[in-house]
């Protein structure tokens, strides 16, 4: 049965990263700008889901992360809620590694989704969270990076606030040991990241990059932890 999920989640993340780069595509513009609609030589792009130009294997990763999730989950209806939104959250690392921004029509609808379907998984026989601690780990994690966001507002973006709350959510249904370990992990992913630049001599203190792949890393080895751990 373990085997038959992990293999269901990989192949459910493989058929999305070959669907989600026209999204990408589509999303990977400077705040303000309209989102694009013609692919660089002028041909029309119909739809949000489908390849697109300029894609490459990094959309492996979708498959990589389903298939992680599944085996940690197992049969159990959290796996389901996480399994089916990682693509999301892997677009949305895509996006901000392309130009530094995580849109809101993908943060907002991705912190309802997980909270309304965390709390239909907790209806279900045998879910090994609570909907409550989602709740409040949503709620923590997105007023932590605000606090994060008041006092240093050029090193964190409301993007990161707003992608703070799915990823609270997700992180809360195991508890708050859970939680700590992936706000944790988040911050230290991104701290050792910038701190690579600064040795290398490729940014100084003032550069900005992308947080958000790291929210997203940190959240998901909290999730892994407290998946195989249940």
């Amino acid at each position: 049965m373990g085997l038959l999920v992990i293999i269901l989640a990989a192949a459910y993340g493989a058929a999305a990263g070959v669907g989600l780069p026209r999204a990408a595509y589509r999303l990977s513009v400077e705040p303000g700008e309209p989102w694009r609609t013609h692919t660089p030589d002028g041909h029309p792009l119909a739809g949000w889901f489908g390849p697109a130009d300029g894609t490459g294997s990094r959309w492996a990763a979708c498959a990589a992360v389903c298939g992680a999730l599944g085996a940690a989950g197992g049969p159990r209806p959290e796996a389901v809620v996480f399994v089916g939104l990682a693509p999301l959250v892997v677009l949305l690392a895509v996006v901000d590694l392309a130009v530094h921004r995580l849109p809101d029509v993908l943060t907002l609808p991705l912190a309802a989704a997980t909270a309304a379907l965390l709390g239909v998984a907790a209806l279900l026989p045998r879910a090994a969270g609570t909907w409550r601690g989602a709740l409040l780990g949503g709620a923590a994690l997105g007023a932590a990076y605000l606090l994060l966001f008041l006092i240093n507002p050029a090193g964190m973006g409301l993007g990161d606030v707003k992608l703070a709350l799915p990823l609270g959510v997700a992180l809360g249904w195991y508890g708050w040991g859970v939680w700590a370990a992936g706000a944790f992990l988040g911050l230290l992913y991104g701290a050792v990241y910038g701190l690579a630049l600064l040795l290398t001599s490729r940014a100084s203190r003032k550069t900005g990059f992308a947080f958000g792949p790291f929210m997203a890393a940190g959240a998901l080895s909290g999730v892994l932890l407290g998946g195989f751990g249940a």
